[in-house]
């Protein structure tokens, strides 16, 4: 009987977990400190993986929330299970680091991460802690090619709405593919301008946003999270806009500048406040279904 109660009681982690589970800490740390050093010398460090450390920082802080929430903890019912999925995600994560695809790296880091949280609160505990689990997925950066193949018709709209915008008002501005001339300026519109990072950015900060202030509304979540789509690629545009019109009027060199990352900055957090303002209208007119489904 007091076996049982040990168990089900959500004590079998022990009384000091992290003395307990000492070993499998150093383990995981040994895998995951070399790939945050990674993540911060590579995705982390472009506009496209800024977001990165907020995530990681947001996933552990809602893990570290919701721990108590989860229990009682229960042993999983497979550890067969348990063990495919830790020898899957090592071989992931060792064939990423080995050839230094830093998807495949982090991915598996990830996957190790959900087996051994599999393996130590079994399956109805990790169950309640899905929203923290599934927020840190946002730290698997896609593969380039991925991202290749859908900022490339992204960077064509944005260009030519962006172009089209500006000749209506009588700008003197020109485009060919996703290069606009304007005066005697070339511009190039980068990946960073196709509108994909502030979607990855706004999908991050959006689902944090209705989790703690809607709670697990899954309707609701998916429309407002779909909604976010065309407010990135508006906001891209006005981005594109407004470096244009700095280039024309002050010079390549101070649109290139300080403003460059200025513009980017407060057009996100525009952004932002507009996909807020969204889910204030929405909770008010949409039908009381999807807000409890």
């Amino acid at each position: 009987m007091a076996e049982d109660q040990r168990v089900e009681g959500g004590s079998f982690l022990g009384k000091n977990p992290i003395a307990a589970h000492f070993p499998l800490i150093v383990g995981l740390a040994a895998l995951a400190v070399p790939t945050i050093v990674s993540l911060g010398q590579q995705t982390w460090s472009t506009e496209a993986g800024a977001h990165g450390p907020i995530v990681l920082a947001v996933g552990v802080w809602l893990l570290v929330r919701e721990w108590n929430v989860a229990k009682p903890w229960s042993p999983p019912r497979s550890p067969a299970l348990s063990l495919a999925g830790l020898i899957i995600s090592l071989a992931f994560y060792v064939f990423g680091r080995a050839f230094d695809f830093i998807t495949f790296e982090v991915a598996g880091l990830y996957g190790v991460g959900v087996s051994v949280l599999y393996s130590s609160i079994g399956l109805r505990a990790l169950r309640r802690l899905w929203f923290p689990v599934l927020y840190l997925a946002f730290l698997v950066p896609p593969p380039n090619w991925l991202m290749d193949q859908i900022t490339a018709p992204l960077k064509q709209f944005v260009s030519w709405a962006a172009m089209s915008t500006l000749s209506a008002f009588g700008v003197p501005v020109a485009r060919e593919g996703v290069t606009i001339f304007v005066s005697s300026y070339r511009l190039l519109v980068e990946d960073a301008c196709s509108g994909m990072n502030s979607i990855v950015g706004l999908v991050a900060v959006s689902l944090l946003y209705i989790y703690l202030l809607r709670g697990s509304q899954l309707r609701f979540a998916a429309l407002l999270v779909a909604s976010t789509i065309p407010v990135a690629i508006a906001g891209n545009i006005i981005r594109i806009m407004t470096l244009i019109l700095l280039t024309y009027f002050f010079g390549d060199e101070v649109a290139q500048g300080f403003l460059h990352q200025t513009a980017g900055l407060f057009l996100f957090a525009v952004d932002l406040l507009l996909v807020f303002s969204l889910d204030t209208i929405l909770w008010r007119v949409l039908p009381k279904s999807w807000k409890t489904a």
